[in-house]
């Protein structure tokens, strides 16, 4: 008993790692949001996660089949913003052969792949509305049917869907079903964004950093205090992700004994942006918004304005860069 109370106060630090599939945090919302998961992971529960992107949402999808009765069988991850959508419904209810040009042998969809197992379907606010009305009957029937087929096929499986929209919105704007979304949102989990508990980067950070190291086969390093500083402070628009990222890019660079904020450029110069800021403002806070703003168009300078090396740079996807410049008034 005291060893579980020790790791639900750690997050779990003691039995999972960043790197190989888990999700830690010191944060009470994302410890209750964790209580929540392993509740609703016992049961065959329809789960729905929100978050921003990067913090983690196909991480609690995992969680959540690892600690079902379905973890024997197959976890299969969709990312619906990645589906073409002439090819949508192929790929997720499989084909016949000679059902369409090109189709030159059966294929089984991403749904039947994952009978018996947990179906994550990744951004499922991406769907057109053709396949969500598919998705709505799979879901209600408890059946498909391959494309070109016609006899149904019986499905056993646990499904989980993450996006990071506002799906509420959508449904009022009448670009996704309302029915869907009730099916969807049984037991709805939203991921705080790491700007918002940046005491887990100090649990993180470490841990990702000695995951690295041991992936590219480099010598572990550890942060200097200034540098964890810095990473506190930084807005983080890509989460987790990004903090990856320039984990990775940092412990590559690096040349000291320890990694030090000169080895963290985009937040050297995010906050030199931020000391003249208060300098002009007579020393009043930057928000977060604006500092993720800054860090959106130092990511722009360091890139000569090229959105798509930018995103990668921030650990974001295009998509999510291009809402934000959208959003801050960023051409």
């Amino acid at each position: 008993a005291l060893r579980g109370l020790v790791r639900r106060v750690l997050g779990e630090r003691n039995e999972t790692h960043p790197e190989s599939g888990g999700f830690l945090s010191r944060d009470p919302r994302v410890l209750e949001v964790l209580s929540v998961v392993d509740r609703a992971a016992a049961t065959d529960a329809t789960i729905l996660l929100t978050g921003e992107s990067g913090t983690g949402k196909e991480l609690l999808a995992r969680r959540v089949h690892d600690r079902s009765k379905r973890n024997g069988n197959a976890f299969v991850a969709v990312n619906c913003a990645a589906l073409p959508q002439s090819l949508a419904e192929s790929e997720l209810f499989g084909h016949e052969k000679g059902s369409f040009t090109g189709a030159e042998n059966r294929r089984v969809g991403r749904f039947e792949s994952a009978n018996g197992g947990t179906l994550f379907l990744d951004e499922v606010g991406e769907l057109s509305e053709e396949i969500q009305a598919k998705l709505l009957r799979a879901i209600e029937e408890r059946t498909i049917e391959r494309v070109g087929g016609s006899a149904p096929i019986a499905l056993d499986i646990r499904l989980v869907a993450a996006t990071n929209r506002d799906l509420e919105e959508m449904v009022r704007d009448g670009l996704f079903r309302s029915d869907l979304f009730f099916r969807l949102n049984v037991v709805a989990v939203e991921i705080p964004p790491l700007r918002e508990r940046p005491a887990d980067i100090g649990l993180l950070a470490p841990i990702l950093l000695d995951g690295i190291a041991n992936r590219l086969g480099l010598t572990p390093k550890e942060l200097s205090g200034q540098a964890m500083a810095a990473l506190e402070a930084s807005s983080w628009p890509g989460n987790v992700r990004e903090l990856r990222n320039d984990l990775e890019r940092s412990l590559i660079v690096a040349t000291g004994a320890s990694i030090d904020t000169a080895d963290l450029p985009a937040l050297e110069a995010a906050s030199a942006i931020d000391s003249d800021d208060r300098a002009q403002t007579g020393g009043a806070p930057l928000s977060l918004e604006e500092r993720e703003r800054q860090a959106i168009l130092d990511a722009l300078r360091q890139c000569d304005g090229h959105r798509e090396r930018a995103a990668k740079l921030l650990g974001i996807s295009v998509r999510t860069l291009y809402n934000r410049l959208k959003q801050y008034g960023i051409h």
